[in-house]
């Protein structure tokens, strides 16, 4: 299972892709049993390399999580950020722009939530929400929210050259699913909070969003910052598959992340040694310059 990705992999502008022709199933070689183990294993090897990251202090991480609703960006936030120390580790919820954040540029409530060098932020929906809903429903010009696929490129290149790793996560779900969750809310008097009426309106646009998904998709997959399609019908192996795409990017920063840290101890070592050694004629010239006697 390790060397498995578990996700369709989007790394190219102008990739040729329809959602309805990748599976939102689990992969058929993996159970519910052996997932859950497995991700036991992997959690705690996120958690040491987010202790490498953080001593580091070279890159950043960002993890864009994106999807229908009830498709499970909770759930991921939820399971992942429980593998994490909470020191260096941010979630960020980005919903119907405040009027602050509408009086600035699209991008501007996003970038100042981006993560500093040794932490990791999740963000749950995010800038992309400018190119998905503001067209579905028709909140901006056509021609405004098109130029903004440039500029989300841009940003996250941005990003990059400062040396934030970029993850970003669509969590793919049938429709089918995500109407059974949608009535197992109002069977659950502990999901109950989460009825909302927008859900099912927003259901009526199913095809209008996975055009929108399918555009961004497209559009915006780059090299460094490339998007990653989880079947998300199962919780369970949707877990899975983030974690393990998440390791598979950050193991080839281990090395770099740990060599930091060994420099960082040899030069304390080195600077306390030297800090010993000059104590001795320290302590003995206060010693000479004290002439003061007893009363």
């Amino acid at each position: 299972m390790a060397s498995k990705t578990y996700v369709t992999t989007i790394d190219e502008r102008d990739t040729k892709l329809r959602l309805d022709d990748i599976s939102t199933e689990p992969d058929k070689g993996v159970t519910r049993e052996d997932a859950e183990a497995r991700f036991g294993e992997l959690s705690a090897e996120l958690f040491g390399l987010q202790d490498l990251l953080w001593g580091a202090k070279t890159h950043s991480v960002l993890i864009v999580l994106q999807g229908m609703d009830t498709a499970g960006k909770d759930g991921v936030i939820k399971h992942v950020a429980g593998c994490l120390n909470p020191r260096g580790t941010n979630v960020v919820s980005f919903g119907v722009p405040t009027k602050e954040e509408q009086e600035h540029d699209f991008l501007w409530r996003v970038h100042r939530h981006a993560p500093r060098k040794g932490e990791l932020a999740l963000f749950n929906r995010s800038h992309y929400e400018d190119v998905l809903v503001v067209r579905v429903n028709n909140l901006v010009p056509e021609s405004l929210w098109k130029e903004r696929y440039g500029h989300i490129r841009d940003f996250e290149e941005l990003l990059c050259e400062h040396d934030t790793i970029v993850l970003k996560f669509f969590l793919h779900i049938s429709k089918s699913e995500q109407e059974r969750r949608l009535l197992d809310r109002e069977k659950d008097p502990s999901t109950a909070w989460k009825l909302n009426v927008n859900d099912w309106r927003t259901r009526e646009k199913w095809r209008d969003f996975q055009d929108a998904y399918e555009e961004v998709l497209r559009r915006c997959a780059t090299p460094r910052a490339p998007w990653h399609i989880v079947p998300a019908d199962s919780k369970w192996f949707r877990n899975l598959a983030v974690i393990t795409t998440t390791l598979n990017t950050l193991r080839p920063y281990k090395k770099i992340w740990q060599r930091k840290l060994d420099d960082m101890g040899l030069r304390g070592a080195a600077e306390l040694a030297e800090y010993r050694r000059l104590q001795p004629a320290e302590r003995g010239k206060s010693g000479k310059g004290d002439s003061r006697k007893g009363d």
